[in-house]
């Protein structure tokens, strides 16, 4: 199997290949948690695309394509998938199942905020 390979779930024809590739990609910078399946190791990666089908990761480490993973996506939680390619210390995860990926951009609420009982207390 080569650096592009197919889903192994699709009929693998040229055109079910552009179709998976042709999801809308949101260009972001943000850090995931990421393992492999089976493994306890969570290992920490900058997600750089995220689309509803997957996403482009900068990987602390090789791993082989075909290899079942789980990905913790901000805003959405955790996500399994398969790495799809690998190249230049990036892999390409296609998920299982579609995501939304506008939910990783959605702002992230701090719980340790001010409150009604918990007031701003002043730097001075």
């Amino acid at each position: 199997m080569d650096q592009f390979s197919h889903d192994p779930l699709s009929d693998g024809t040229a055109a079910d290949a552009a179709a998976q590739r042709n999801d809308a990609r949101d260009s972001l910078l943000l850090v995931a948690r990421f393992r492999i399946e089976g493994s306890a190791e969570i290992m920490q990666v900058r997600v750089r695309n995220l689309s509803s089908g997957g996403l482009m990761a900068d990987v602390p480490k090789p791993i082989d394509i075909g290899t079942m993973v789980e990905v913790e996506v901000r805003g959405v939680g955790w996500v399994n998938g398969r790495i799809a390619w690998v190249a230049a210390g990036r892999a390409g995860v296609a998920f299982d199942h579609p995501i939304d990926p506008q939910a990783a951009r959605k702002p992230v609420v701090a719980s340790s905020g001010p409150t009604k009982d918990k007031p701003i207390k002043p730097l001075f």
